[in-house]
């Protein structure tokens, strides 16, 4: 599912959009990706751009605030992946909605434990997805350590 996300991420960024989802899923298959895993990434990236935009207020002060996590979410959000998520925070890359839509999206995933490089992947797509841009020095720290970014 990752690797579909990556891709969609690689081949549609620079056009802010994608196909409908019949093409999309026709393209997926022809690249070479399973049914199975496009069907994943393409449900999990449905309900993340299906969420609506105001769920929390965007002028909460993270600088005020201290997010703890429930005995569920330490489990399943690695100590790195949690690490990394109050980073970002406070980098200011992350406001408090962001962070949490992140979470959910971890948490969503079926039977995984949600490490670094997962985590990134779905802070990626967090970003792309209610921003619609993503800072090149982020992007860099983003993309999978096995993957090359082909975006300028």
């Amino acid at each position: 599912m990752f690797d579909v996300l990556v891709y969609l991420f690689e081949n549609y960024y620079q056009t802010q959009t994608y196909p409908d989802q019949d093409t999309l899923e026709r393209k997926l298959h022809a690249a070479g990706f399973e049914n199975d895993d496009i069907q994943d990434a393409l449900d999990w990236l449905n309900t993340l751009t299906d969420l609506p935009k105001e769920a929390l207020p965007e002028s909460l002060d993270a600088r005020q605030s201290f997010r703890g996590y429930s005995t569920d979410e330490a489990t399943k959000l690695s100590l790195e992946s949690r690490g990394f998520i109050a980073f970002l925070e406070s980098a200011k890359i992350l406001t408090p909605l962001l962070r949490e839509l992140i979470i959910e999206r971890g948490m969503a995933l079926p039977n995984e434990i949600v490490g670094l490089d997962k985590l990134k992947v779905i802070v990626l797509m967090v970003l792309w997805t209610r921003r619609g841009n993503v800072d090149a020095l982020i992007l860099d720290e983003l993309i999978p350590d096995g993957e090359k970014r082909r975006t300028h």
